[in-house]
């Protein structure tokens, strides 16, 4: 088994706004590990508030032995292995999982959607999201949705509402939106949540911070649309902690450490009544169809991350009424 790597800087199409942060670029790590004349590919997104860096990748990649990967592949005795290189870091780790998956699939001439259990005509639709920004910039990410079937919004700040308006003046598909941890007061929250009901949202992620585990409860009790935890549900053990705090949980392959741990979750949500989300960071087709292989199991599809970037290394993978096209290629089905 042969490890190789290669750091690469992920241009945004846009300035890219949250509650907290502005980014225009996303550094990431692609991995590939050859067997028997295969290769797989992964691919490592490191936002810089989740504390990962090429520096850091690169630390960790030089202290895994990649002979601890055995074939047929234990994914259990894998994540258990990658835990003990070091703590935390989980993008790095869902880039040596997804290559593994993604050779796996090539090894057994399966696709990865068929080996996690999926079923493709169940895919829901994908959104497109639009950060925070001038009246001017949001009207023209709204012209760049068309053909999509679902807009996400970041808020967060005191101009959320303005947004909100400024979008709907000009289309009136569903919206999803994320707060981004940026909401404080509970009754002024709430108010929200109603007015954004009127305004055809369909689900609102971490409205506040992830620390306020009452006020989040409090809000999801009282809120008439789905509540989903985002940066309070890194990984597995984070589910269990969501259930009666939220109505459900966003699975991002970047925080869970990849698609074992993100199955992982699926059936622990799906065991205690959670609503489930996949979702993504800034990433490239290959991270965007290992989150699609797993998508089909989930309520709700944010895997939009080819439609932001300018400068995706890989082909975007089939796309067709607001769907991501799972194929009957061995593996992820990733085309250079």
């Amino acid at each position: 088994m042969q490890l190789t790597y290669q750091p690469y800087e992920l241009l945004l199409k846009h300035t890219f706004t949250i509650a907290k942060f502005s980014r225009s670029s996303t550094p990431v790590m692609l991995v590939q590990l050859e067997h028997e004349g295969f290769t797989g590919f992964g691919e490592a997104s490191m936002v810089p508030y989740m504390g990962e860096s090429y520096q850091t990748a690169t630390d960790f990649l030089n202290k895994v032995d990649a002979g601890q990967f055995k074939y047929p592949f234990d994914f259990d005795v894998i994540i258990n292995y990658l835990d003990s290189v070091a703590p935390r870091q989980p993008a790095i780790k869902a880039a040596i999982d997804i290559a593994l998956h993604d050779l796996d699939g090539k090894l057994q001439g399966k696709p990865c959607w068929q080996l996690q259990g999926s079923e493709p005509g169940l895919m829901p639709v994908t959104s497109f999201t639009i950060g925070i920004d001038t009246e001017e910039i949001i009207l023209q990410k709204v012209k760049e949705t068309a053909g999509l079937k679902v807009i996400k919004v970041k808020l967060g700040r005191d101009t959320d509402k303005q947004l909100i308006q400024t979008i709907r003046s000009v289309t009136d598909v569903p919206l999803y939106v994320d707060a981004n941890q940026g909401w404080t007061d509970r009754q002024q929250s709430l108010d929200m949540v109603y007015w954004l009901k009127e305004q055809g949202v369909m689900l609102i992620e971490q409205p506040m911070l992830k620390t306020d585990v009452e006020g989040n409860a409090w809000l999801t009790e009282r809120s008439p649309i789905p509540i989903i935890g985002d940066e309070a549900v890194q990984r597995l053990p984070d589910v269990t902690k969501a259930a009666g705090v939220y109505h459900g949980i966003n699975i991002k392959l970047m925080k869970s450490g990849g698609m074992h741990e993100a199955q992982l979750m699926i059936d622990k949500a799906k065991a205690l009544n959670l609503s489930i989300l996949i979702g993504c960071m800034s990433e490239t087709s290959c991270a965007t169809l290992a989150a699609a292989a797993l998508a089909p199991q989930c309520d709700w599809a944010d895997l939009d991350g080819p439609f932001l970037v300018s400068n995706n290394p890989y082909q975007i993978p089939g796309f067709e009424n607001g769907k991501w096209i799972l194929n009957n290629e061995a593996g992820l089905g990733l085309k250079i």
